[in-house]
């Protein structure tokens, strides 16, 4: 059984051309479309904050399990691309996770089982093309 820790809720209207506010009003912003003269950000922008800070959460709990102490400028630059083809619309990923001082065998445990365990990468697993890179 599992239990309900958060429930995220916001208010959009107008789409990638409108405005999004969360019913706690700690969100409250324009929305535009990528690459669009518009004063605001975009949906791709917002999910790769949100993934990228989930998985730097997500890796915390896992070096807490390996015994290792993440240092303080590690990093998640997430990129999310919106492309399209035939099928339609879609998206695609790349993580690039720096964590300076880190051995790389270390670090690509970290960030292999926080992929495991983040919940952006548990949704978007066999869904869209993600690759999680060490820089």
């Amino acid at each position: 059984m599992s239990k309900v820790l958060y429930t995220g809720k916001t208010h959009t209207t107008g789409g990638r051309e409108g405005a999004a506010r969360s019913s706690d009003g700690r969100l409250d912003i324009q929305l535009s479309s990528p690459g669009s003269a518009g004063h605001g950000t975009n949906p791709e922008q917002l999910f790769a904050a949100g993934w990228s800070a989930c998985f730097i959460g997500a890796m915390g709990l896992v070096a807490g399990t390996l015994k290792v102490t993440l240092p303080a400028d590690l990093a998640v630059d997430a990129e999310v691309d919106l492309n399209n083809d035939d099928s339609g619309y879609f998206l695609a990923a790349r993580l690039n996770v720096s964590l300076p001082g880190v051995d790389s065998a270390t670090a690509r445990a970290i960030v292999d089982g926080a992929h495991q365990n983040c919940p952006y990468s548990k949704l978007t697993r066999g869904n869209i093309d993600v690759q999680i890179n060490l820089v």
